[in-house]
């Protein structure tokens, strides 16, 4: 098994400016995520950004960088100038890694890459985790997917899917889930065929994917096929604010 682990790694963070280079237990945030790329199976793993510094600070500890153009609207389009840069063919796997995800299990990334693999027909692979709690399936900022018995999926959503019809029929607040394993929250983490970066920049975007702000709809308006697995192991949060980089700073120093 061959893949490439692509760390995008943006400095102007909306909510956390620089975040990259935030230091944890003695070192910045995206070293960490290089270093948990480089305990999974990749036989290589590249940080895309468009910023100087993350390129010398990343550089300066031997890690592979590829400059990209600022202008991107998302994090595929910068993963297929990656490709395009590095000469990927159209069959190649990369596994997109998120640069503030200093504590991602390498079992993750190996696991979306052995996926995309075993399923041919699948030109994505991403994981989920069981959801139990109904604040969570009601919370908009938890990405949910449903999903086939072999794991294709057929829709993400930031609305509680499937609606409960029987249990939750005319309630302003429903309290509890109905009985099974019927929620799950989608996790970030992408295995792609690189022919299908190359369809995705030129597709414009899905009315699905505006109005859920979900980058994946629009692989499934085009008709690809997305594979969803529960993850082997529970990932930790990310980073997305200033709340979030504190405590993971407390735990790693713990550490």
């Amino acid at each position: 098994m061959s893949f490439t682990v692509v760390i995008p790694a943006r400095y102007a963070s909306t909510r956390l400016p620089g975040k990259p280079l935030a230091e944890i237990a003695g070192k910045p945030m995206i070293l960490h995520v290089c270093e948990r790329a480089r305990e999974s199976d990749a036989t290589r793993v590249v940080v895309a950004t468009d910023d100087e510094r993350i390129r010398q600070v990343c550089e300066a500890f031997g890690e592979e960088v590829v400059m990209t153009s600022p202008d991107h609207a998302s994090g595929t389009d910068r993963l297929e100038e990656v490709s395009r840069i590095l000469g990927f063919g159209e069959d190649d796997c990369v596994v997109n890694v998120q640069g503030d995800e200093p504590l991602i299990p390498p079992a993750l990334i190996n696991q979306v890459a052995a996926n995309l693999q075993r399923y041919p027909d699948a030109a994505v692979a991403t994981l989920c985790e069981p959801l139990h709690d109904i604040a969570s399936v009601f919370n908009p900022n938890v990405v949910k997917v449903v999903f086939d018995h072999s794991g294709m999926a057929h829709y993400f959503s930031r609305a509680p899917i499937p609606w409960a019809r029987d249990l939750w029929s005319g309630m302003a607040q429903p309290a509890a889930l109905p009985e099974g394993q019927l929620y799950f929250r989608h996790i970030g983490i992408y295995g792609y065929r690189v022919g299908l970066l190359r369809k995705f920049v030129t597709w414009a975007p899905a009315p699905q994917e505006v109005t859920e702000s979900l980058e994946q709809l629009r692989a499934l308006y085009n008709g690809e096929k997305i594979h969803v697995a529960v993850a082997c192991e529970a990932p930790p949060a990310g980073v997305d604010t200033e709340a979030d980089l504190e405590r993971l700073r407390q735990l790693m120093e713990k550490r």
